[in-house]
């Protein structure tokens, strides 16, 4: 099982607040995406010949 990026009691207060429901599944798939997120962060800073993540590079 892969790790959990996100605090999941925070995300479904999101979703209340937004009048929605959330399946069981939608935590590990935000997760996921989240990973994917700082890889593709990761890989644009280095090619900027950077040690620091930041937002823009989102």
């Amino acid at each position: 099982m892969a790790e959990i990026l996100v605090v999941g009691s925070k995300v479904r207060k999101l979703i209340k607040k937004a009048k929605m429901n959330m399946a069981g599944d939608f935590i590990k798939g935000l997760s996921k995406e989240v990973e994917g997120l700082v890889k593709k962060a990761a890989t644009r800073a280095k090619a900027n010949k950077r040690k620091t993540v930041r937002a823009a590079d989102l």
